[in-house]
């Protein structure tokens, strides 16, 4: 039996995908984007090549959570100062930037290697119901 590596030459064109985030769980949501723009989901899944596809992702603002997470969660940030940690809860991180919070559930989600850049750059994320990315015709993730 011989093990067959993917060359990057060799791999896949990568496909487009669109996923409604209306009424979908945080959680749920990131993980199976975060599993899309990884690859996992191919055949020729590889932990050291970055393979994985572009992802499209409308009504972003418009996800659930469960329980008291609206207010109870929180997301940090630093100024580099000393005592200058700034701490937000989740509900006012979705009015002054509706994209952020899915966005850096997914980027927690990636490896925390030097693919996690290109990885999270394939992430496309809409407030509305509308993208721009019509031309590249992409599929309906399923859930």
């Amino acid at each position: 039996m011989k093990t067959i590596t993917p060359i990057q030459s060799t791999t896949q064109q990568r496909k487009w995908f669109v996923v409604d985030a209306t009424w979908m769980t945080l959680g749920r949501l990131a993980t199976t984007i975060a599993t899309t723009l990884r690859g996992k989901h191919k055949v020729d899944f590889s932990p050291h090549m970055d393979n994985g596809d572009y992802v499209i992702v409308i009504n972003c603002d418009k996800f659930v959570v469960t329980g008291n997470k609206m207010k109870d969660k929180m997301y940090h940030r630093h100024t580099g100062y000393l005592g200058g940690l700034i701490s937000t809860p989740l509900e006012k991180l979705l009015e002054k930037k509706p994209t952020r919070a899915l966005e850096a559930a997914v980027s927690w989600m990636l490896p925390k290697n030097k693919l996690r850049k290109n990885m999270s750059q394939r992430l496309k994320l809409f407030t509305g119901g509308e993208h721009t990315f019509a031309a590249q015709k992409p599929e309906t993730l399923a859930l």
